[in-house]
């Protein structure tokens, strides 16, 4: 298990040393009110504990994405495990922590908010369509997967269109009901859920006599699809995803104090990057290597994948964990993702009418959740397909964002910059080869990739260059 462990062991010091460089470099000042004080409505912004918020920002980020992807992304092998460890720590946390922190800095503003100050208004316009269209995907794909599951369960008692209802009623009232009422009672304990199921198989890879896999640059996937960027896309949750971005916000509406800020939001992502781990390793090991997997998937999907490794592992515990994993943390992950987005639009109408008055969330609510509703009635494998490209672009974008911040506070900018370049390379690449968009050869589609981090690269450079001039002006006036 030696490379379980250190990969283990590199996450945790990442929170430890790269998250107080990271804090460090953002500067915290906790004399700076948070909005959970300035502006108190009862309703989204009120202060809550940090363990409290942290373990809310977990399931709010995580849900089952952490695991679903995981054992999906493991079919590559341990490669998965890398770029779980280096993406989180590097990528994942970093794009959090900014999402989160900006967020507070500006009065607890949305993803779209934040991209209009540091990007400009034609990126917001885009971003606001993307990220809203991100929520509702989000939001559709994880109630019809529980909804299909509750339906299997009870033999059809529950029909399928009823459990669907059932759980969308849910949805508006998390969504609309104070974060306390609902949320921050219940969600604390569904995060110990997740990190009990995780924590249980790992123990159970400890004593299982199955040999865990080590360390490889191989890729072992059984059909030969590439590494790059497919692992980037499959593994989100647990190394990068963009959902975070329009998460943490919501968060940061409750935050007490900034150095609050490191714990909540870097460090609820390198715990999703734990979880990932674990499941990732369990995935590859349980069915004696990457093959067997992918059988396994092709047979269950990743919800027949976690069930078995659960009940087989862990006994009639592990299947009370895998029921309540698969259909309670899925829906988790879709009511916050339905009251972000009536977040986003109530700030978009709001700065439509540029009126203080906002408009009343029970119909921004509706706005949202009705074509989320009516694409919850489809097959849902097909909206799986354009949530990877979609999530990943916005979480370039968020790391765009951070970069922007960055470079003009003066600050050391290459801790977002570099990842941003990073992602921009896997989004521009996996749009031309995926099969659900372009579709082109694979060769043409690394070669076509680098154009858009060509671009940005460029006006990146430009921007650090013109940076350098003005502090050089200063310099020379001051003295």
């Amino acid at each position: 298990m030696l490379t379980f462990f250190t990969a283990l062991f590199l996450l945790i010091a990442g929170y430890m040393i790269y998250g107080k460089i990271v804090e460090k470099i953002f500067v915290i000042n906790d004399k700076n009110p948070t909005p959970a004080y300035e502006t108190n409505d009862g309703v989204d912004y009120m202060p809550m504990h940090p363990i409290k918020g942290w373990l809310i920002q977990l399931l709010n980020i995580a849900g089952l994405g952490p695991v679903f992807g995981a054992v999906a992304g493991a079919v590559y092998g341990p490669p998965a495990l890398i770029w779980i460890v280096v993406g989180c720590i590097f990528a994942g946390a970093v794009h959090d922590y900014f999402a989160g922190m900006l967020s507070l800095r500006h009065n607890g503003s949305q993803f779209p908010a934040l991209v209009e100050r540091y990007l400009g208004k034609g990126v917001k316009a885009f971003i606001y369509i993307v990220s809203l269209a991100l929520m509702i995907l989000v939001t559709a794909a994880f109630t019809a997967g529980p909804a299909e599951l509750i339906s299997l369960k009870t033999n059809g008692a529950i029909p399928f269109f009823a459990a669907l209802v059932i759980i969308f009623a849910y949805f508006v009232m998390a969504a609309v009901l104070p974060i306390n009422k609902i949320i921050g009672r219940i969600y604390p304990f569904f995060g110990a859920v997740l990190i009990i199921m995780a924590v249980s198989v790992m123990i159970g890879l400890m004593f299982s006599s199955t040999p865990i896999p080590n360390l490889t640059f191989e890729n072992q996937h059984p059909a030969g699809l590439p590494v790059w960027p497919l692992i980037m896309v499959t593994i989100s949750c647990g190394a990068i995803s963009g959902f975070h971005s329009t998460q943490s916000p919501i968060i940061a509406r409750t935050v007490k104090k900034e150095s609050d800020g490191r714990k909540v939001f870097f460090g609820a992502m390198i715990a999703e990057g734990v979880i990932a781990l674990i499941w990732a390793t369990a995935g590859m090991t349980f069915f004696h290597g990457t093959g067997g997997l992918a059988d396994a998937l092709a047979a269950g999907g990743p919800a027949g994948v976690i069930d078995t490794i659960s009940i087989e592992m862990l006994g009639s515990a592990g299947a009370i964990l895998a029921f309540l994993g698969a259909i309670i943390l899925p829906i988790t992950t879709g009511d916050t993702a339905l009251r972000s987005s009536r977040m986003m639009l109530t700030e978009a109408v709001a700065g439509l009418r540029k009126s203080r008055k906002a408009p009343k969330m029970i119909w921004m609510t509706i706005c949202v959740g009705i074509p989320a509703f009516l694409l919850s009635t489809i097959d849902y494998t097909f909206l799986w397909r354009y949530l990877g490209f979609t999530n990943q672009t916005v979480a370039a974008t968020m790391l765009w964002v951070a970069t922007v911040y960055l470079l003009k506070e003066g600050k050391l900018h290459y801790i977002a910059g570099i990842p941003a370049l990073f992602m921009t390379g896997v989004v521009g690449t996996y749009f031309l080869y995926a099969p659900e968009t372009l579709n082109l050869d694979y060769g043409i589609s690394v070669i076509g990739g680098l154009i858009p981090v060509a671009v940005t690269g460029f006006l990146y450079i430009k921007a650090i260059m013109k940076q350098r001039t003005a502090e050089v002006k200063d310099a020379l006036y001051e003295h």
